[in-house]
């Protein structure tokens, strides 16, 4: 019969991972503690749970969730970023801190990610990272949008201002 604590672990597990936008393994081995403190603060900040766990609990856990995609990556140290609100805050996170504490070092690595029910490999994942934040690519699409407007109006003004300057023109000439 399973013990008590380790049934409590996997249903913790569950219950974070449940309804998670981004779940991403990640690989700390050669990290200092230091170094892991500031990573949870970093992701405790982008709203990022962050957490280690057993590779077996965390595998059991995803399995129970239909989730059984991620299997192959839970062989070493794994620590486990999910994100509800943001789907690529547990990426950009880690690759800030990659590039501002542990300075391009190989650690710690990305293994994979499941973000919106797609697998992403470490490289999908860094490149993900690089893109701007949900709001921003909103409010440049509504920019895209909202450009050709812009320039109609710019379009009809002049029109418009011709008109007038024509019409200004005629009456002065009249008026000669």
């Amino acid at each position: 019969m399973a013990q008590t604590y380790k049934i409590e672990e996997v249903k913790q597990i569950k219950s974070r991972v449940e309804n998670a936008k981004a779940i991403v393994l990640v690989d700390y081995k050669g990290v200092n503690i230091e170094e892991v403190n500031e990573l949870r603060n970093r992701f405790r900040n982008a709203k990022v749970d962050y957490f280690v766990s057993k590779n077996t609990f965390i595998k059991i856990a995803l399995n129970e969730l239909g989730i059984s995609d991620l299997d192959q990556q839970l062989v070493g140290p794994t620590a486990v970023a999910v994100a509800k609100d943001d789907e690529i805050a547990p990426a950009r996170e880690l690759v800030r801190f990659k590039k501002e504490v542990t300075k391009d070092k190989d650690f710690p690595s990305f293994k994979i990610g499941l973000i919106t029910g797609d697998i992403f490999d470490a490289e999908k994942l860094i490149r993900l990272a690089d893109l701007p934040g949900k709001e921003v690519l909103i409010s440049m699409i509504l920019q895209g949008f909202n450009s050709p407007i812009t320039g109609l109006v710019v379009t009809l003004q002049g029109i418009l201002r011709k008109f007038v300057y024509a019409v200004d023109a005629v009456r002065k000439e009249k008026t000669e």
